[in-house]
């Protein structure tokens, strides 16, 4: 009898367990759906901005500019931005973008002796267990971060690497590929190297400039750091929404199964029960008699 009604109650449990995992699944499958659409319009405007400034310095020769080169004088440590996420419950997201960073940090000595900076609460732990403590935690960007405070915080590492406070700035986060691949990686913010111009065969383009390529290059330049850095927060975003999912999808069925197997265990437990009241009924009127 006690078995049976153990078996009841963990029975129940896990068909409350499957029913919170999957209204959990359902609301990061409605999440991931915004955040792709978010993550993906933001692309083409990187792009082109990159484009921009490499068709600049194919056609307008060898151009200097402090977000490329850097100040001549400047210490030798980097600044490390890591993007975690505030909740977890999102497989192995937090782990494989932490331990990178932790990778990271370790192999430079210069990241190392740098400033380190925190987005998201889940990170606060592994840095402290790490004997890490982060210069500055962001809380204030969320699911959604919003591209006014992104480029703020920009603009701040942009001053930074031209006062010569740091050599450069990296951020470490999860890249959104596909939903069914995300890479965590080491993003080079600053010192800012665009893509290398291809070579045309061909008629080469002649373009001429108004204003000139240097002041070109001081708008479109912290417009592709801006646009870089929002994109890095929007890919970690939809990469969390895609971890989460898949995490709990996988709860959802393992609590299916576990279910099921206690369905069967209980019906097994139950017919024995009857079983062995029977067996006790017939004997009982088999001394009787």
């Amino acid at each position: 009898m006690a078995q049976i009604r153990e078996i009841k109650k963990r029975l129940k449990a896990v068909g409350n367990i499957r029913r919170i995992t999957k209204t959990m699944q359902m609301i990061a499958t409605s999440k991931f759906a915004r955040a792709q659409q978010r993550a993906t319009a933001t692309k083409p405007y990187t792009e082109g901005v990159f484009g921009l400034v490499t068709e600049l310095a194919a056609t307008a020769g060898n151009l200097e500019h402090p977000l490329i080169d850097g100040p001549v004088q400047r210490q030798d440590k980097e600044l490390t931005l890591v993007l975690t996420s505030d909740r977890g419950l999102c497989g192995s997201y937090n782990s494989s973008v932490l331990r990178l960073a932790l990778r990271h940090l370790r192999g430079s000595a210069a990241a190392r002796d740098g400033d380190l900076e925190l987005v998201g609460k889940k990170g606060v732990n592994f840095l402290r267990f790490n004997q890490m403590t982060p210069s500055t935690h962001h809380t204030q960007f969320g699911d959604t971060p919003h591209y006014d405070e992104v480029a703020r915080l920009a603009q701040v590492y942009m001053d930074r690497f031209t006062a010569g406070e740091v050599s450069a700035v990296r951020v470490v986060y999860m890249r959104y590929v596909s939903a069914g691949r995300q890479r965590a990686e080491v993003l080079q913010l600053l010192p800012l190297k665009p893509p290398a111009a291809q070579e045309k065969s061909g008629v080469d383009s002649v373009y001429e400039f108004s204003p000139e390529a240097g002041e070109l290059l001081d708008g479109l330049l912290p417009e592709a750091v801006k646009a870089t850095l929002f994109q890095c927060f929007n890919d970690a975003v939809v990469s969390e929404h895609v971890a989460r999912m898949v995490a709990m999808k996988a709860a959802t069925d393992n609590a299916g199964k576990m279910g099921k197997a206690l369905a069967r265990k209980f019906n097994r437990a139950r017919q024995a029960r009857i079983t062995t009241e029977l067996t006790e009924i017939i004997s009982g009127a088999a001394a009787q008699e």
